[in-house]
């Protein structure tokens, strides 16, 4: 087991919560009235105005992949030529937008600007592990938001596909996301969830056996939080836009957000300690499981 059984476990539920307060967020932005009428998922706008990409939805994958792509490039070279100031900026930026959006779902958008700027700056100058996780849990529904309305089920497993093939490249070939990961948590501006504890191992010695402690950090990088989110919401729009009632719909979705919290779980105990692994094929199997298992149900049901 890569963590501690303990570590795992928090691990899993802060994972587990994100992606239900992300569904919450993503239904929260249909717009009830507009959907009904029309039968189709018809979506509200984002605070001040802020556009979503018009793109073909078939095809937004994508863009998506080649957003992806160049923003990794892009870090890459910030890291190379240390530019932290930048890095700062953009972290903060990227925060503060999708805080706003995520916020701006229960509250007034004026409110949520001020509450995703008190939390950011805290994220950024006074961070510490109950801010981090706790912003961390509503970027990814702030990004969803974005995104899902612009994707349908065919480019969200195109999109899901790719990314694990990403993944695997990036994590065993080029190894430059586990550069990526050690840099931000060298700066403390981890994009993804991040648990640092204590672990006791033995030391051995040539006198006696003692035992050492070790800080270690729980990662989970931020792409595996929103990509099963965006995943899960294209699906709660498809089952929608089907003719599935919208709270069946939403429940529905749950399935989704199981098999992905199962198929983690299941990787985190297999894993081996000190090693790093793409957790994308793994979730994204987990995620098309549990399509499947929607598909089923209702072919039952109705």
């Amino acid at each position: 087991m890569k963590h501690t059984f303990k570590i795992t476990l928090i691990l899993i539920f802060i994972f587990l919560f994100a992606q239900i307060i992300g569904l919450v967020i993503i239904n929260t932005y249909i717009d009830s009235q507009k959907t009904q009428e029309s039968g189709e998922t018809t979506f509200t706008g984002l605070p001040f105005n802020i556009e979503r990409p018009e793109v073909d939805e078939s095809t937004s994958f994508i863009y998506i992949m080649i957003a992806v792509l160049i923003g990794t490039g892009l870090l890459l070279l910030l890291i190379k030529y240390r530019k932290m100031r930048l890095w700062k900026f953009w972290f903060f930026l990227s925060v503060l937008i999708t805080l706003t959006i995520a916020l701006a779902a229960f509250i007034n958008e004026i409110f949520a600007l001020s509450l995703a700027f008190v939390l950011a700056i805290a994220k950024i100058y006074r961070p510490n592990v109950y801010v981090h996780n706790f912003t961390e849990v509503l970027i990814y529904g702030g990004l969803a938001a974005i995104f899902v309305p612009m994707i349908n089920m065919f480019s969200v497993f195109m999109l899901l596909f790719f990314i694990s093939i990403y993944d695997f490249y990036a994590v065993w070939k080029s190894k430059h996301m586990v550069k990526l990961a050690e840099f931000q948590t060298s700066t403390k501006l981890f994009s993804g969830l991040f648990i640092p504890y204590k672990k006791e191992e033995k030391e051995k010695t040539t006198e006696k056996e003692g035992k050492l402690v070790k800080v270690k950090n729980a990662i989970l990088g931020g792409g595996d939080i929103g990509f099963p989110l965006i995943f899960a919401g294209v699906t709660l729009k498809t089952l929608i836009d089907s003719g599935v009632a919208r709270n069946i719909a939403f429940f529905e979705s749950f399935i989704v957000v199981v098999t992905s919290t199962i198929a983690l779980f299941w990787l985190l105990i297999k894993s081996k300690k000190d090693k790093f692994y793409p957790a994308m094929p793994f979730i994204s199997i987990g995620c098309f499981l549990g399509y499947v298992l929607i598909l089923l149900l209702n072919s039952i049901l109705f």
